[in-house]
């Protein structure tokens, strides 16, 4: 079992409270990754196997790791491109005890979906960035630019990996934007990820969705469900989800 471990915080940095039943904590910081609630949903919508080995691509400081080692005793690989983001989510395992559980590893998800291997994770949960290159402000520094523009990780990149590294039958959980919804069915299926379960986020009853949560399965059979929406905020304007 491992222990949980004083780490160093860099100037910007804070710690958080999850507010897990397991107390789990998490270094954040403006200046580079501060996780918001599409994470937080992706991880409760997300079934994991129980046993297994799990892949986070596209990790940031390891919100979604940390997350789901509360739902499953899997060996979670949580990947990450950044070395500044991957650092802080090495420092977030070792301040929470889960180094035997959670592996962060620093590497282009493109060039490890290559040579991991073939069909090694049961479940693969990926909160990708949303964004085309050419699109939002180009004077967000070089972090927040990575996490929200497609530039070194598209939706072709991201399915190309889980065809590769998902075991056949195993399960993708993707969050992403509702406007990009008919180019992550048209990637996933180029690359024989079949979407299974599609869930709407609204931010209120009256608003458009902002968010949305997809379950797809590697070699599945054409068969799409849409579950009921989730609203985030009720009439008061108070937080229900």
């Amino acid at each position: 079992m491992s222990i949980k471990q004083e780490v160093p915080l860099y100037e910007g940095e804070r710690i958080d409270d999850l507010l897990t039943d397991s107390g789990l904590k998490i270094i954040q910081s403006r200046q580079v990754f501060s996780f918001s609630l599409d994470a937080v949903l992706l991880a409760r919508f997300a079934k994991l196997p129980k046993r297994g080995r799990i892949a986070d691509f596209c990790t940031g400081n390891g919100v979604i790791a940390l997350l789901s080692s509360d739902k499953t005793e899997a060996q979670i690989d949580a990947i990450e491109i950044q070395p500044r983001l991957a650092d802080m989510a090495r420092r977030n395992v070792m301040m929470n005890g889960l180094q035997q559980r959670i592996n962060v590893i620093e590497e282009d998800l493109r060039q490890y979906g290559i040579h991991a291997g073939n069909g090694i994770y049961d479940a693969i949960t990926v909160n990708p960035p949303y964004m085309r290159p050419s699109a939002g402000d180009k004077n967000e520094n070089e972090h927040y630019a990575l996490a929200r523009h497609e530039i070194t990780c598209t939706i072709d990149d991201i399915a190309k990996a889980t065809c590769k590294l998902l075991r056949p039958g195993g399960k993708l959980y993707i969050v992403h934007r509702p406007s990009r919804l008919a180019d992550i069915i048209i990637a996933l299926r180029s690359w024989k990820i079949e979407p299974k379960i599609i869930q709407f986020v609204h931010p209120n009853a009256q608003g458009e969705a902002n968010m949305v949560l997809i379950e797809a399965i590697r070699d599945g059979k054409p068969d799409l469900r849409v579950l009921p929406p989730q609203i985030v905020y009720n009439e008061a304007g108070e937080q229900i989800i």
